[in-house]
């Protein structure tokens, strides 16, 4: 256990996390809002997790999202593009659709904040969301980022391009 309240702990993912991981990036309904366009192999998946999945080295990491209560996965959520020099970092979440709507990502991604501002001892963290995603705005404007830009027509649907939204969570203490 890596960091725990009493709705979800968050662990690094594991190399027999695989088979997991590769149902959730592999669903074609979730590609739009995490912009991917090709399907992972499980293989990929797995060289990741053995090989890449280290914050320092490779400046990312993934940690899985469980249900306090159960130990249920629930989701995962990435810190990518650690700047260690300029002292920030992404994240993105992802909340498997069969447990969406209970409160995992707003606590997940709380712990996240506190990690990466006390322990990281980061600046600023960022996410970008599509501007079609409602979901993931309200919950990253609940949490106090502030929208700080706009890609205008940044991602293409089969519906037309799509705004990208970035959001900011500036250290303030």
């Amino acid at each position: 256990m890596f960091l725990k309240n009493d709705i979800v702990s968050l662990r690094v993912a594991e190399p027999n996390d695989a088979d997991m991981i590769y149902r959730w990036e592999n669903d074609m309904e979730i590609w739009r809002d995490s912009e991917t366009r090709v399907p992972f192999s499980l293989r990929q998946i797995e060289c990741f997790l053995l090989n890449n999945n280290d914050l320092v080295s490779e400046k990312q990491l993934r940690l899985i999202i469980e249900d306090t209560t159960n130990g249920d996965a629930v989701g995962c959520i990435d810190i990518y593009d650690y700047d260690e020099f300029n002292s920030r970092a992404g994240i993105g979440i992802l909340i498997d659709k069969n447990h969406r709507g209970k409160g995992y990502a707003k606590n997940a991604i709380a712990m996240l904040i506190d990690y990466c501002f006390n322990t990281l001892i980061l600046n600023q963290i960022y996410s970008l969301v599509l501007a079609t995603n409602l979901t993931s705005i309200l919950l990253f404007e609940n949490l106090g980022f502030e929208r700080c830009g706009v890609k205008k027509q940044w991602y293409k649907t089969p519906k037309g391009f799509v705004d990208q939204i970035e959001y900011q969570y500036i250290n303030r203490k």
